[in-house]
């Protein structure tokens, strides 16, 4: 007898662009899902695929104002959520087999992880009004956690989606006035995560990190088979551009753990403050109100000269300046052109420079990361370079589809033999460049 929720998943799964193979992995996951929402009626249940991210140039630019090259991927979050007649959420982590029970609230959540969906209940709470309907949930992931892959963020985008379909938030006129697309919801989302407000809606304790928008854009506003440039604040889309069918993304997880807490938290953090530092001396030294550093940059053909002159006593926020420029203006772009005329050579070269510029100027690498990406190179990607948060996490390496499986033995082969201590919790597969998040099943 076919079963009607396989059916529905997977015809709404193949829709979206995703590969059979995915398609078939994603159905049963969805499938074993549902099973566990059947103490509820089973047209409560809606359910997500919200995918990770691939930053693929665009080092730490986003918050500035700058620009990036994205992909979402074909690994992500499927999620089923039932509504609740109370104010709790009742979040299951099935590949953690750990479950919390929130409400906003709450202080502290009972568990680290839970942090990520008790801020967006706090903070839609306060923006649309107490007491907020909650929900069941329960996700599985495929992505590696904590690998630079954006897990947490999808984690936010999915509990921010079954809120808001659990309380018709997107029918309530404040929504309507503050979030009209998808890449207004994006920024939406980045403004939880960091606790800033956006527009009408006041902001509220984020997790602690001080990015921006450009995880939250790639998995909701990226299209599948497709690679795109946004620029932020505000987010606008600039070019999009298929990436051949022949190529694939091999994906080597360090092992080490891209974790957003302590004092890997005030690296990243240390890198976003230093991008408003450099502002700031702008802003002290012309009287100039620019609202980023990329509109600053913006403003005039001799005003990067003038920045160098306003921090030449600070050779941190030079370092970060110039990573900021070269990285927004000429790399980002550049990639864009190379790839968009098949010219992989040129293109691999650009990467290289970017991966350059975070060893050196960003400093935000770690000698596994540093191997990782001159290891792909050495045994023949297209393209590679760390990307994410930094200070762990993961390499992508772009390599032809047909030679994935070889490569990534030899490239774990490597980097076993570099690192063989992080190299035991290391991960490598292949992606291709997968569809944003949406909805599998609707009520």
């Amino acid at each position: 007898m076919s079963n009607p929720d396989l059916d529905l998943h997977s015809s709404r799964l193949t829709d979206s662009g995703l590969p059979a193979e995915v398609v078939t992995r994603l159905s049963a996951r969805f499938s074993m899902l549902h099973a566990r929402h059947r103490r509820r009626a089973a047209t409560d249940a809606v359910a997500w695929f919200v995918p990770g991210r691939i930053e693929i140039v665009g080092k730490h630019t986003d918050y500035a104002g700058g620009r990036s090259l994205v992909c979402a991927v074909d690994r992500g979050l499927a999620v089923v959520a039932t509504p609740r007649d109370d104010e709790r959420i009742v979040i299951e982590d099935i590949e953690r087999s750990s479950t919390a029970t929130l409400r906003a609230s709450d202080i502290e959540p009972p568990v680290r992880w839970a942090l990520y969906p008790l801020t967006v209940l706090r903070r839609l709470a306060r923006n649309f009004g107490e007491p907020m309907r909650g929900a069941d949930i329960a996700f599985s992931s495929d992505l590696p956690a904590a690998a630079g892959m954006s897990s947490s963020s999808a984690l936010m985008i999915a509990t921010l989606l079954a809120l808001t379909k659990a309380n018709s938030l997107a029918e309530r006129r404040l929504w309507r006035d503050n979030i009209g697309d998808a890449l207004d919801l994006a920024s939406y989302a980045a403004t939880i995560e960091n606790g800033s407000g956006f527009r009408e809606l006041p902001g509220e304790r984020g997790v602690g990190t001080e990015g921006g928008s450009q995880d939250h854009t790639a998995i909701l506003c990226c299209d599948a088979a497709r690679l795109t440039a946004f620029s932020y604040r505000p987010t606008r889309r600039e070019h999009t551009l298929a990436l051949p069918a022949e190529l694939v993304f091999v994906i080597g997880a360090s092992g080490v753990r891209a974790q957003k807490t302590g004092g890997v938290r005030d690296d990243y953090n240390r890198a976003a403050r230093a991008a408003g530092a450099v502002l700031d001396k702008w802003r002290a030294s012309t009287g100039r109100q620019d609202d980023t550093l990329a509109a600053a940059v913006a403003s005039g053909p001799e005003v990067a000269d003038q920045i160098r002159r306003a921090i030449e006593d600070r050779p941190d926020l030079v370092d970060r300046f110039e990573q900021f420029l070269e990285e927004s203006t000429s790399i980002v772009p550049s990639a864009v052109d190379r790839l968009a005329a098949g010219d992989l050579d040129r293109f691999g070269s650009i990467v290289d420079r970017s991966q350059q510029l975070a060893e050196q100027r960003l400093r935000n690498q770690i000698p596994e990361t540093i191997a990782l990406a001159r290891l792909a190179r050495r045994h023949g990607a297209r393209a590679a370079s760390a990307f994410g948060a930094g200070f762990g996490g993961s390499v992508w390496a772009l390599v032809e589809a047909r030679h994935a499986a070889r490569f990534a033995e030899k490239w774990q082969n490597a980097y076993r033999d570099a690192h063989p201590g992080a190299a035991r919790h290391a991960t490598f597969f292949a992606t291709r460049p997968g569809p944003p998040a949406f909805a599998v099943r609707e009520t």
